[in-house]
């Protein structure tokens, strides 16, 4: 498979679409374009406000839940047995909703279809893409295509001028994992790409999921060797840079995504909404927040240390969710349109926190966070277990 043709090839179509794009140099040329931007606006002007623009239809329908109550399913789940263990698990209870990995957290795309660019690119598991989201349509479980986009491995490897260096190899982190480089375009296109042909298949959202540098960027900032590309010259600090580009790509995104109908969320980390952003990997909660339908922070409980004055956070979820929601609600509201709130919650054990400081989640502790975060307001959010075995018998709706 020959990367750069695909990578380029896709960068080429996304420039393909804008309009009034003149190559010719002669006066003529110029003045006939000059024309058709003028008889075009006019025409624009002429069309009734209710007439609804063009959108994309997949050919499968799924109504929007009263509120999306969700749950991680991988590639691997996806495309094997455990797919029915899921269906019926959320078909017995009052969850509605799979967010499915389409691109995964080493940058396999998981999926393989007869009309994709992609087929090939890492490991695929799901061999019917359209029969899985057929099967959803019937169950009415409403799908979210996960798409992992700066941590890729797989990109990396292939391509190592889009990613990070530490000298002459590609960086990795200390699970071997590689990121590649949001400030560029090329990357960002590749992403979007994948977006566009799972909302093709019918997924009717589109989550973005590591849409940051990698952990702890700001201290590596001077070690590493990347390109800064259209954000060579911009006149501001580096930590500016990187948020700018995480920002920026958010929002060309959801540009891109509009005419296929779908939602746009992204995956933040929670603590990000306790600071003005969060330096070192570009997020900025309220400016990635301006720019999607939906925000769902990463709020496990484990993953706090001794924040809102709690000592062991994963022993007290409700005080934890709770605290955070009433910080996250006070934060959107600031914003003029904000989006859906729909946290990401913890449904595993974080035993490698240590005797003492974690518990053993169960039926009680996942009622807790859902019930904090209705407790303030917030009915949306999604569970998370790496390996998709989910607590049995809690009530989705306590």
């Amino acid at each position: 498979m020959n990367w750069k043709k695909i990578i380029a090839a896709l960068s080429v179509s996304a420039l393909c679409v804008i309009p009034f794009q003149s190559v010719a140099a002669d006066e003529s040329s110029k003045s006939l374009t000059n024309h058709m931007k003028r008889e075009t606006a006019l025409e624009l002007k002429s069309i009734p406000d209710q007439v609804s623009r063009f959108t994309y239809d997949s050919g499968l329908n799924f109504e929007y839940p009263d509120a999306v109550r969700g749950i991680y399913v991988t590639g691997h789940s996806a495309g094997g047995s455990r797919f029915e263990d899921l269906i019926h698990l959320i078909d017995q209870t009052d969850l509605n909703a799979m967010v499915i990995d389409i691109k995964d957290d080493w940058g396999n795309v998981t999926y393989q279809h007869k009309d994709s660019k992609f087929n090939g690119i890492g490991k695929s598991y799901i061999k019917d893409p359209r029969a899985v989201l057929k099967k959803l349509e019937e169950k009415q479980i409403y799908p979210i295509a996960r798409i992992v986009v700066f941590k890729d491995s797989v990109l990396a490897n292939k391509q190592p001028e889009l990613t990070f260096k530490d000298g002459n190899s590609i960086w990795k982190n200390g699970r071997g994992e590689s990121f590649v480089n949001p400030f560029m375009k090329e990357v960002w296109d590749y992403n979007v790409n994948i977006a566009i042909e799972a909302a093709k298949l019918g997924f009717k959202e589109i989550q973005f999921d590591y849409v940051r540098f990698p952990e702890g960027f700001e201290k590596r900032d001077d070690e590493l060797t990347y390109g800064h590309g259209e954000y060579t010259d911009k006149n501001v600090d580096n930590v500016q840079k990187r948020v700018h580009a995480v920002t920026d790509f958010v929002e060309y995104a959801s540009e891109k995504l509009e005419p296929y109908g779908v939602e746009v969320s992204v995956d933040i980390f929670g603590y990000t909404a306790t600071l003005p952003e969060a330096p070192g990997i570009g997020q900025n909660f309220s400016k990635i927040s301006e720019h999607v339908d939906v925000i769902s922070s990463m709020i496990y409980p484990s993953h706090w240390t001794s924040y809102f004055g709690i000592a062991k956070p994963d022993l007290e979820p409700y005080k934890l969710i709770s605290e955070y929601a009433k910080l996250e609600n006070k934060k959107l509201a600031e914003l003029e349109d904000p989006p859906t709130s729909r946290p990401w919650l913890q449904d595993f054990t974080a035993s490698w926190l240590g005797a003492g400081n974690y518990k053993v989640y169960g039926k009680s502790e996942i009622e807790a966070q859902i019930k904090a975060l209705q407790d303030n307001g917030i009915e949306e959010y999604l569970l998370w277990n790496a390996g998709n075995s989910y607590t049995k018998g809690v009530d989705f709706t306590p």
